[in-house]
């Protein structure tokens, strides 16, 4: 039998180069390519390239080992440019969950539930996406999975905005710390759903203010992600990124390109399949994943 390869990593193919003798040229030529593949896309690619060159003259190093941590502080101070604190302290803290269907939208939610729960907090879900019954039963699972409360549509077709204001509602009264609300990710046109987007936010905003609005991006898709959620970046009033299907680093220069393309902070990342595997996004760890 066959054995499996091992998942392309920006480690893996960073560790070869940084463990030659010297800095030369294929160096320079190697560590554009594994940027590159790593999707961090040429404008960024060739500005850490530059300034890790200039880096290099400057301190007259030719040891890889001081390249390797050049990167690492250039990748770290990009990220951190960004403040990824979850803001959520009102009560109750609200927080709009948007993206384009197939991103993974209804599972982060059901993540972030546990997420918190497993920090002590009470949660409540509201099924907003009411355009598809499927949207409904999975997320009712996935809420149920994370520890969290569920307000469903209570006839097929509700209106979003009045199941978002009824989730609040029932935060208010029931004393739920934090209420999450899912919305749909695709209507008939992208102004039905900027406009149906508009709707919840003004009725939740007559009960309370929304803490966090969170854009769910699929980190396989990359920068076509990001072109298909402009939409929501421009309409939504989004605060905050949650990147998903980030496992590995195959895709990790996504990361660093969707945060300077859009200016909005990455708050939450998500690693893997399991409820487990959402966590809060710190630039000093991911970069120490991935560039190893």
């Amino acid at each position: 039998m066959a054995e499996r390869s091992t998942p392309w990593s920006l480690g893996n193919a960073l560790k070869g180069m940084f463990s030659r003798p010297t800095i030369d040229e294929s160096t320079w030529d190697d560590l554009e390519d594994a940027l590159l593949v790593a999707d961090f896309g040429p404008d960024i690619t060739e500005s850490i390239v530059d300034e890790l060159r200039a880096s290099v003259a400057r301190f007259k190093t030719t040891d890889p080992a001081d390249l390797r941590r050049m990167l690492r502080e250039t990748l770290e101070e990009r990220l951190a440019k960004h403040d990824p604190t979850l803001h959520l302290t009102a009560r109750p803290a609200v927080v709009l969950v948007v993206g384009v269907n197939g991103v993974g939208k209804t599972t982060t939610i059901g993540k972030f539930a546990k997420f918190l729960t497993t920090r002590d907090r009470t949660v409540v879900v509201g099924a907003a996406d009411t355009f598809r019954a499927a949207a409904v039963e999975q997320l009712a699972t996935w809420a149920q999975r994370g520890g969290a409360a569920i307000v469903r549509p209570q006839q097929e077709r509700q209106d979003p905005a009045s199941v978002a204001f009824q989730t609040v509602e029932r935060a208010q009264r029931e004393g739920f710390e934090i209420a999450i609300i899912d919305t749909a990710g695709r209507l008939q046109t992208k102004s039905g759903l900027m406009d149906e987007l508009g709707k919840i936010r003004r009725v939740i905003e007559k009960q309370t203010e929304i803490a966090e609005v969170l854009l769910v991006l699929d980190a396989t898709t990359g920068q076509n992600g990001v072109a298909q959620a402009e939409a929501f970046i421009e309409s939504a009033g989004v605060t905050g990124l949650v990147i998903t299907k980030l496992d590995g680093s195959a895709k990790g220069g996504f990361v660093l390109a969707v945060q300077e393309r859009t200016g909005i902070p990455i708050k939450l990342v998500g690693q893997g399949e399991g409820i487990n595997d959402l966590t809060g996004f710190t630039p000093h760890v991911f970069v120490q994943n991935l560039v190893g």
